[in-house]
């Protein structure tokens, strides 16, 4: 099989494009440059420069290379980008999802692994763990984003014979090298290193909350740990019939508190400056971890890595990528 995995010159999708690859899967990656970065991947993977939203590139692409399968990760992605800018992202997302799904069909493939996201529960209940049955109820618009892309996934699945699998991920962090790590400063670590590396203290949004320390309580799973789900995704749908559609969280089914992880980053880092506690902030649900039973049973995967795996690998990328701030 070819596998085209679009978005694949980006954080996520150029660990998943190497991991592949380097397990034997013939991969052509699609990216439109807008945050990838062409080194990321090995000289032997072929790049083509252009958008999902692009439907005659996409139908020659099908032919040049002979796709037989696609992991599906281009999106845009960031919640408060998403509030200020819905109608880019339902463009993006959504649109540039049917006009993918739309030249898979004509072009006859049948198998397609999509990129998701824990952002479809919105603030789950306070319960041990989120399951795949769990209502979804998006409070972003990329979260709505996602959610219709998995139904669109599947109808089109029904509708064309189209194997699937949904992969929604929860909190991704870490690299597999730090060449590979995100440059971008919208999760928590690098919003830690980014005040650390500033001499200031890190910040805790609310330590009054149900958990053990007063923080929320969250699941982070290695990146080199999600990119070898969507092997496990991939090879999955090698083997299965037509009909299927299945859909897993990503995650370790740990939860680290916010507290713990700030705690742990002083470690890395070396820099113990006590954080400084503010109010909470609206909509930041006490407990989001995920049951990675699913996965597990499905596609035999599980989560190697631990958090500070997680924390010393982007660490090093930061002080690559940001030699000055970081002191290196």
């Amino acid at each position: 099989m070819t596998w085209l995995i679009t978005g694949g010159a980006g954080y996520i999708g150029a660990h998943v494009a190497r991991s592949m690859a380097e397990a034997g899967e013939r991969v052509v990656v699609l990216d439109d440059g807008s945050t990838g970065v062409d080194a990321r991947l090995p000289g032997d993977i072929p790049l083509v420069r252009g958008s999902s939203l692009d439907g005659a590139l996409l139908r020659e692409v099908f032919a040049r290379y002979g796709v037989s399968g696609v992991v599906h990760l281009a999106a845009r992605k960031q919640v408060g980008e998403s509030v200020e800018r819905p109608l880019h992202y339902y463009r993006e997302n959504l649109y540039g999802l049917t006009v993918l799904l739309e030249a898979v069909a004509e072009a006859g493939v049948r198998k397609f692994v999509f990129s998701s996201s824990a952002a479809v529960y919105g603030n789950p209940p306070d319960v041990e763990f989120v399951t795949e049955d769990t209502p979804c109820v998006p409070v972003s618009p990329y979260g709505e984003t996602k959610l219709a892309g998995e139904w669109l996934v599947r109808a089109a699945g029904q509708a064309h014979g189209i194997a699937t699998v949904c992969l929604r991920y929860f909190n991704v962090a870490g690299a597999a090298a730090p060449e590979l790590a995100d440059t971008g400063v919208f999760n928590v670590i690098p919003m830690v290193f980014e005040r650390l590396t500033a001499g200031e203290a890190p910040r805790i949004f609310g330590d009054d909350y149900p958990t053990p320390d007063g923080t929320c309580v969250r699941d982070y799973v290695h990146v080199v740990d999600l990119a070898e789900a969507h092997l496990a995704a991939a090879r999955y749908l090698e083997e299965a019939p037509r009909a299927c559609d299945l859909t897993v969280n990503i995650g370790t089914g740990r939860g680290v508190s916010v507290r713990e992880l700030v705690t742990l980053i002083a470690e890395v880092t070396g820099d113990g400056r006590p954080a400084l506690v503010e109010p909470r902030r609206p909509g930041d649900a006490p407990r989001a971890v995920a049951s990675a039973e699913r996965a597990a049973e499905a596609l035999g995967w599980r989560a190697r890595h631990e958090v500070r795996d997680m924390v010393a690998s982007a660490w090093e990328g930061w002080r690559l990528h940001r030699p000055q701030e970081a002191g290196a």
